[in-house]
């Protein structure tokens, strides 16, 4: 019991950390980038716990802790690789993590991932009518589609965050926001699934692009839907990663 309590601890203060530490990273164009990160992380634990271990054998279990360790790691890592790619295929894309897919705009849906999370991005135009808060039927044919891949994931946390361009106030654009995100978590939630949901709104916070332009401001009006594995791997959707 006392080694599992251990094992709790090491692992949530070693995932917050990294959650930290990877804000800074560029997003990884490798497809099973968090496949490997977490086997590394999850040998890292297994070494630790191992070492911990009384007897001769000592170093026997550090070796066995690690490669346990790098199981349970890659196991998460795998989950979120998954996750993207069964999303992907199931709207018809591919999963793209290179950053200047979510300025193109011509892309109106861009699924990316990192090891911490599974991001979704849809553009307002798609979404919503103009001024509206409403998801269109085109909308809600692509959260079904969504909700068919989550029901295999009843533990993934779901979160969805609104964000709009610049013009208007401060305040009205966090109604909005909030408004649209929460409108897409209840269609998402109505669906039946188990998973827990969350909406928040971010106003004009965190622009893909400055904006300038009605062009730039098309882009910048989204919604994001995040899928995270556990709690130590949700961010401050409202803050650069």
């Amino acid at each position: 019991m006392k080694y599992i309590s251990i094992i709790l601890i090491i692992s949530s203060l070693l995932f917050s950390g990294c959650a930290q530490k990877n804000q800074d990273l560029p997003v990884k164009e490798d497809e099973y980038a968090s496949t490997k990160q977490g086997a590394v992380m999850g040998a890292f634990i297994g070494a630790i716990i191992g070492m911990m271990a009384k007897g001769k054998h000592k170093n026997q279990n550090a070796a066995l802790g690690a490669v346990l360790g790098a199981g349970i790691g890659s196991a998460i890592g795998y989950s979120v690789d998954n996750q993207a790619k069964q999303i992907a295929k199931e709207l018809n894309t591919k999963v793209d993590n290179k950053p200047e897919a979510l300025t193109n705009p011509d892309n109106d849906l861009v699924i990316s991932n990192t090891d911490k999370y599974v991001k979704i991005m849809l553009r307002d135009k798609m979404m919503f009518k103009t001024n509206s808060s409403i998801p269109t039927q085109e909308a809600s044919l692509k959260l079904d589609k969504i909700t068919n891949v989550l029901r295999k994931y009843p533990d993934t946390i779901i979160q969805v965050v609104g964000f709009t361009d610049s013009r208007g106030t401060y305040e009205y654009n966090q109604k909005l926001s909030e408004q649209r995100a929460k409108n897409i978590g209840n269609r998402i939630y109505n669906s039946g699934i188990e998973n827990l949901i969350y909406s928040k709104g971010c106003s004009y916070n965190k622009p893909l692009i400055a904006n300038k332009t009605k062009e730039d401001m098309a882009i910048n009006r989204r919604v994001e839907i995040y899928l995270y594995p556990n709690q130590q791997s949700i961010v401050d959707a409202c803050k650069a990663q």
